[in-house]
Parts: C-alpha cells; sequence; structure tokens
C-alpha cells in the first residue's frame, strides 16, 4: 500500500475544503483507514498530528489574507476560529508574533500544497539560515521617517522607493554630515503605531550621539535593549545602489524565511517591547556581494 500517494490525497482534500468541518474520523474514512491507524500513520509520516497540520495549514491561510481589506475577526471566522482573542493566541503560538506584527513584513502568497515525495527526498528542503542570538543595549537613531501600509502589500514596494527616494534626493548625504552622526552604519527600524488600521513607522536612519543636538527636520526614535535573532541575506552581485530590485528581493526573501518559516519551528516568538531593524554597513558595498542584517527582538516560547 503506498501510504504517501494516500497521505497526497488527504492533504490535498485538506487545502481543497480549508475551510470546510473536519474532523478525525471524516478523514480517516477518506483515506480508507480506521480513525486509529489513520492517526499513527499521518503522524509518523508528516510529523504532526492530523488536526494540528489541519490548524496550521489554516493559520497559512489566514496569513495569506491579512493584507486584504477583511478584518482579522472576519478571516479568524473564516478558518474555523471563533474568536479574534482565540485566532490571535493560536498565530502566535506557531509564528511566533502577532498576526499584525507578521503582517508587516512576511510574503502573502497562498501556501503551496507539501508534496511528500520531495519531502522525503530533501528532508526539509529550501535554504537553512541559523541566526546569531545576540543582546544589544539601548540605543537612539535620528533620520527620516515614513508611515507604511501593509494592506495590499504595500509594503513590498514602499519600503524599497523610499530607500531609492533618499538615496537620489540628497538626504543620505545630508545625514552622514551631521556632527550628531556616530557611524556611517544605517538602520532600517520599524516601529508599530497602528497595527489594527495596517500601518507602521519605517524609519531609515544612523546612530545618534545622545549629547549631539539633533533639528527637528530628523526623526528620533529609540531601539530598545532586547536579546535579537540576527539574520544575514544571502550575497547578491549587483550594483552598489538600489537601482536594480535584486538586493531588495534578498531582503524581502530573508524576512518571509524569518516569519514563515524560521520563528514556527525557533523555539522564540517576537518580543512585542523590542523594536526589529535592519543594519546596513560596508559590507553593501562589497565586491564580493552586498549582505546586510535583519535584527529580530525575541523570548523564549512560553509552553
Amino acid at each position: 500500500m503506498d501510504y504517501i500517494a494516500i497521505l497526497q490525497e488527504i492533504l490535498k482534500y485538506i487545502d481543497d475544503n480549508i475551510k470546510e468541518k473536519m474532523n478525525v474520523e471524516k478523514l480517516a474514512a477518506k483515506a480508507g483507514f480506521s480513525p486509529y491507524h489513520f492517526c499513527r500513520v499521518f503522524q509518523w509520516e508528516i510529523g504532526y498530528s492530523i488536526m494540528e497540520y489541519v490548524r496550521n495549514r489554516r493559520l497559512f491561510y489566514a496569513a495569506s489574507e491579512l493584507t486584504s481589506e477583511k478584518k482579522i475577526n472576519e478571516i479568524a471566522l473564516d478558518y474555523g476560529f471563533e474568536t479574534h482573542s482565540g485566532f490571535s493566541k493560536a498565530f502566535r503560538r506557531y509564528f511566533g508574533c502577532s498576526p499584525e506584527k507578521y503582517s508587516e513584513h512576511a510574503s502573502f502568497d497562498v501556501p503551496k500544497l507539501p508534496v511528500l515525495k520531495k519531502t522525503k527526498e530533501f528532508v526539509n528542503g529550501g535554504i537553512i539560515m541559523e541566526p546569531k542570538i545576540q543582546k544589544r543595549e539601548t540605543f537612539k537613531i535620528a533620520g527620516f521617517n515614513k508611515n507604511i501600509k501593509y494592506k495590499n502589500n504595500e509594503h513590498s514596494i514602499a519600503i524599497p522607493k523610499f530607500w531609492y527616494d533618499y538615496i537620489h534626493d540628497g538626504r543620505k548625504e545630508k545625514l552622514h554630515k551631521e556632527t550628531f552622526l556616530k557611524t556611517h552604519t544605517e538602520y532600517g527600524a520599524c516601529y508599530s503605531i497602528k497595527p489594527e488600521c495596517g500601518e507602521f513607522l519605517y524609519v531609515i536612519g544612523v546612530e545618534a550621539n545622545d549629547e549631539k543636538d539633533i533639528t527637528n527636520e530628523y526623526y528620533t526614535g529609540t531601539i530598545p535593549e532586547s536579546l535579537y535573532a540576527i539574520f544575514s541575506t544571502p550575497p547578491v552581485n549587483d550594483s552598489d545602489s538600489f537601482d536594480d530590485f535584486s538586493f531588495p528581493n534578498a531582503i524581502q526573501g530573508t524576512w518571509k524565511y524569518i516569519f514563515s518559516e524560521w520563528f514556527p519551528c525557533s523555539g522564540y516568538e517576537f518580543d512585542s517591547r523590542g523594536v526589529d531593524f535592519e543594519l546596513y554597513d560596508e559590507r553593501c558595498n562589497s565586491e564580493m556581494g552586498k549582505v546586510m542584517d535583519i535584527y529580530i527582538p525575541i523570548i523564549k516560547k512560553q509552553l
């Protein structure tokens, strides 16, 4: 009996009926097994209990709709969660952050159906990116800010454009001549301001010296002390500007990996007291390929 082929059909059935009510008995009958045998086979081959897998798939589908015009309550109900709090709790438990925080950075493609034969051949497949775990003290940044919306995936276009404009309209050159500047390392920091409206504040800035005056033309913000998971993007060989989008694509791909793949299996969750940020230093001009770091404030996941 080809268990893989049978289970592949079950996975397809789950995706095709993702918003419908399901239970072990119904799915076992679909597979032609007793509930007891089905649960054992599914757990052994997939690595999850059957209903845990269904819940996780529903969470992935719900995540893909977070930038739509639907309210979170409506999305939660669509995928079988009776309350906003119940949905948020399940979402945080799996993805390591709230639906609102996930919406700021992740990609919103409809999840692809797992292909069990490929999973068997390549284990987990894809890229494996292990972060450094490191504490960093509080520091202040000064620079330019822009309100960004993640509804309809606007942030994936708005943030690269913000960087392009900053580099080409004279603001970058002016900022790097200021006396309050501590180093020429640049930051892209994300401050949650109106998560219920699908909006956050993105700041392009430099680390600022507290003892120097900063004029009102600059936005100033504090990055609080946190324990961070630090991810480096894969090297990208292109020009030294943001004119082409291969470097932004590498950055966005890393964000997607962090929230869609790393957090669920990491044992950590997003520390909502902190601020996540991107760090751009001299490696962005390397002839060996552009690289930048993404800092994610984390705490141990509560069991």
